[in-house]
């Protein structure tokens, strides 16, 4: 049995885990405009804006979630790596003595090994998939943070829309800097963030 083909799934399986690491910096936000104070709109606007690639960057929950999805897709880039390493050096090692072992040896090596490397898959597609899954939820609950916080601060203020903008998604090609509520946004959310204890 020719082993050596096998053993590039492994290696696929790693990649495929460094992939989904690289896949949390996508929402990586571009730099922050250029104001930093807390602006005033006028009373009579009804129609006001965010910048999201500002309240990202700078909403301390989305960093901390960014850091926390960061380090689990790490950790399970590391544990994949040595998992396959090791089923590695367990291939090299056979491939080294199956000249010398007996047939019936051999077959039942060979079929261990099969076993492993398919558990190993299992292994990093379920690990990939839960990365996902928690990934999705995050986004999911950091967008209700935000659109619940803007409900209440619309209601507030008597706006009857808040638009988003970005650079990166630009539904919005032109808004008077006026109409920017960003900064305002991000002190609330940020003073309204209790980050989770450690």
């Amino acid at each position: 049995m020719k082993l050596t083909t096998k053993f590039t799934g492994i290696a696929s399986a790693v990649a495929i885990v460094s992939v989904m690491a690289a896949c949390q910096n996508k929402e990586t936000a571009p730099a922050a405009t250029k104001k930093t104070d807390a602006t005033a709109v006028d009373a009579n606007e009804k129609v006001v804006y965010v910048n999201s690639d500002s309240l990202l960057s700078k909403y301390q929950y989305f960093k901390d979630l960014k850091v926390k999805m960061e380090t689990k897709a790490s950790a399970a880039q590391k544990d994949m790596a040595a998992k396959g390493q090791a089923f590695q050096r367990e291939a090299a090692q056979y491939q080294q003595q199956a000249n010398t072992m007996p047939a019936n040896e051999r077959a039942a090596t060979e079929e261990r090994l099969g076993r492993k490397q398919q558990e190993l898959q299992a292994y990093q597609q379920n690990a990939g998939a839960a990365l996902q899954n928690e990934q999705a939820l995050e986004n999911e609950k950091l967008y209700d943070t935000v659109a619940d916080y803007l409900k209440g601060y619309a209601k507030k203020k008597g706006y009857k829309m808040v638009l988003a903008y970005s650079k990166s998604n630009p539904t919005i090609l032109f808004a008077d800097e006026s109409l920017d509520v960003t900064s305002e946004v991000i002190i609330g959310l940020n003073e309204n963030y209790k980050p989770e204890k450690k």
